[in-house]
């Protein structure tokens, strides 16, 4: 079984752009609501996928991921999604031997700024960036399903 452990944090300040290496757009949408999983198509930039993710809170969880062609993925997009897709901006950072993917999100999502770090265990110690802030891992809110769902911009107010 394919075990993604992830943990999340929301994004203190800019300082982190001036460390950007890469950047992709994401458009990506749900094809079931709640359940075991949830099951997603992703656009990034050029390319597509479908990921099967375990719907559970926490640093670990099953994940599969898998190519499709765009045309499908584009399609699955504008007719089978169950929520509005969430779209963001990926930015790669490295620091001190990690890689951040920090999500700015767009619309309803935004001014949402999300930084993931990927680690090999869930004890894994890293360096906390200065722009670095609350960690929100555990909080189902902040995972890109609930979003699509609840997006951000509806929390406030």
């Amino acid at each position: 079984m394919a075990t993604e452990i992830e943990r999340k944090f929301l994004v203190a300040g800019d300082g982190w752009r001036d460390h950007v290496r890469a950047s992709a757009r994401f458009e990506q949408g749900y094809l079931c609501g709640e359940g075991p999983a949830s099951v997603r198509v992703r656009v990034e930039d050029t390319r597509a996928n479908l990921n099967v993710k375990a719907a559970v809170i926490g640093t670990a969880r099953a994940e599969y991921e898998y190519p499709i062609p765009l045309t499908e993925a584009r399609e699955m997009l504008a007719s089978l999604c169950v929520a509005p897709p969430v779209i963001k901006t990926r930015h790669w950072v490295d620091h001190d031997g990690h890689t951040w993917e920090i999500d700015v999100f767009e619309g309803e999502n935004a001014p949402l700024v999300v930084a993931e770090i990927e680690l090999s265990a869930a004890d894994e110690t890293f360096a906390r960036p200065d722009w670095l802030g609350d960690e929100v891992s555990d909080d189902r809110r902040y995972y890109n399903h609930a979003l699509s769902f609840e997006p951000y911009g509806r929390w406030r107010g």
